[in-house]
Formats: C-alpha cells, structure tokens, sequence
C-alpha cells in the first residue's frame, strides 16, 4: 500500500520561504519533494527575477509558487480539477502573489492553444500513470524562448531526451526521475540567448 500523499507541503525558499500549501487528497497527486525542489532551484539558480513561468500540471502548485516566490514575473497554474483550481487561487490570494494566475483548464489543451509564447520555464509533471509525458513535451515546446528550460518528472529516465532537446540536468530521489531540459530553437550556438 502506497504511503499517503502530506496534507501540506512547505515552500523552500524565496520570500515565501516557509509557507505552507495544502495538499488534497486527489488519485495522482503527488507533490515534488522539498529535496527535488531544493535540488532545481540550485540548478536554475535561486533568482527567477523577470521570467514567465508556466506549471502545466499544477497540483499542489508547490513548483509555480516555489518559482513566485523567487521573483518570477509570471507564473500560471494550470490545473483541470476545480477543487484543486480553487485552493490554488486562495493559496495566491493567502501569499499576496499578485504574479500567479490559475486556470482551470485541461493542460494540454490550453498549451495548444497558448502557442507560440514565450515563457522561460514550463513545470511538466502529471500523474505518472496518465501517460502524458512525451505529448505534454511537445505541447511545450512552441510555447519556449529560445534556450528556454522543461522541467520534467517521471517515473523513469528521459535520457537521451526527445528529440530536438537537450538534457542539460537529471537527478533521481527515490522512484522519482527529475530532468531540466533545454530547447534552442537557434541552430548557431553563439547567439543562443542565455536565461
């Protein structure tokens, strides 16, 4: 029998740092560890100053408030169940994170219809059974910078990554695999921007 999922997680860092999200009790939910989350920040660097984030999967919203509360300018929360939908926005409301939307949206659909834009970082990690790993990686693309950054979590190892991405990091906790993928859209590396 599988261990239940926290009923609240804690932000890592930031000007949040310390404050605490619930977490429902929803098939699939499963928040990112404060050690996963603590080891991708390092990898992005703690300051997230001016970047637009998007959470494709958002869950708890652990991951796009963790990024709010490092300085991102914009931050959606996408979550399809109105529940879940509705504590997010009272969590935003709770923090004061004037920089948060959410919408209650099926993820893949709307990131169809978001393309193109141009958001820094996209937070890819739905329920691991659903099935959505590549397909969600391919609705992300259009909507990257160039040199613009998936994080991604999943049962297994994305490793060599999909096509027309670059690992740039990977990790493991547990039965957990988090990557850090990079998509130029620019073939000459020397005027690749950096984020």
């Amino acid at each position: 029998m599988k261990p239940a999922p926290p009923r609240e997680v804690r932000l890592i860092g930031g000007r949040f740092k310390r404050s605490k999200l619930p977490v429902a009790d929803r098939p699939g939910l499963r928040p990112t560890p404060d050690r996963v989350r603590e080891t991708l920040f390092n990898w992005l660097g703690q300051d997230l100053s001016g970047w637009r984030v998007l959470d494709a999967f958002a869950g708890s919203g652990a991951l796009g408030f963790e990024a709010a509360s490092r300085g991102a300018a914009e931050v959606v929360l996408l979550e399809r169940d109105a529940a879940l939908a509705a504590s997010l926005r009272a969590s935003a409301q709770r923090l004061g994170a004037a920089q948060v939307s959410v919408v209650t949206t099926d993820a893949l659909a709307w990131m169809k219809k978001a393309a193109p834009a141009s958001f820094d970082l996209v937070f890819v990690d739905p329920p691991f059974d659903a099935g959505l790993f590549d397909a969600a990686i391919a609705a992300a693309a259009p909507l990257l910078r160039d040199g613009g950054f998936v994080y991604l979590e999943a049962p297994r190892a994305f490793d060599p990554p999909p096509a027309g991405w670059a690992l740039h990091r990977h990790g493991r906790a547990g039965a957990v695999h988090h990557h850090l993928l990079r998509r130029y859209t620019d073939p000459n590396p020397d005027r690749r921007s950096e984020p």
